[in-house]
């Protein structure tokens, strides 16, 4: 399986375009948005159409800057996945999330987004690969060094020991765009604006 993964699109429609061709370009197979696309709800129109018109799967979470209420109204329109709190499985491949930070208007617990991907990792038992997706990054990572406004999330480091993921993809920290490191075994990777393309 091949995944364009982009997070922080905050809006910005040219982004959304740009991305969806790289996607239809490398033929990926899945899109996971790690949130924040729209920026302060201000602006859904065109974020997720580019990915759409060219046939691509979907699977969004939403950040910090959108409502879940957004999230699911995004999913609906385009046929696509909300994955905050739920899980999907491609082939041997499941993927799990949990949108929000702990940060901001649309603010969670830790103690809520760890139970959040609880919820959605009991339903990928079983699969080869497993991919955790959430919109903010562990804490004690060198990606929350990146910013001293931003903190880490102590729920997303409790399920990456406690459910040990392959991969966690993340955004929000846009300072660690690309940024890639090994916690606790698992791969995360701060997968930025510009999208990485990942391998499964």
């Amino acid at each position: 399986m091949k995944i364009l993964a982009s997070g922080d699109l905050h809006g910005d429609t040219g982004l959304a375009e740009r991305l969806a061709k790289k996607a239809e370009d490398n033929k990926v197979d899945l899109v996971v948005l790690c949130g924040d696309l729209t920026f302060a709800e201000r602006s859904t129109d065109n974020i997720i159409g580019p990915f759409k018109k060219r046939n691509l799967k979907v699977i969004l979470i939403p950040g910090n800057h959108e409502s879940f209420a957004t999230a699911d109204f995004l999913a609906e329109l385009y046929s696509c996945t909300n994955l905050h709190g739920y899980s999907v499985k491609y082939d041997d491949v499941a993927l799990f999330g949990c949108g929000g930070a702990n940060i901001g208007m649309h603010q969670l617990s830790e103690d809520e987004i760890f139970n959040l991907l609880k919820k959605g990792f009991k339903y990928s038992e079983g699969a080869r690969k497993k991919i955790m997706v959430t919109h903010v990054h562990p804490s004690d990572t060198k990606m929350e060094m990146f910013s001293n406004f931003f903190k880490g999330s102590k729920g997303v480091r409790k399920a990456i020991s406690d459910f040990k993921p392959d991969i966690l993809l993340c955004s929000h920290v846009h300072e660690a765009e690309g940024l890639e490191e090994k916690v606790d075994g698992t791969l995360v990777i701060n997968v930025g604006k510009e999208g990485k393309i990942i391998d499964i």
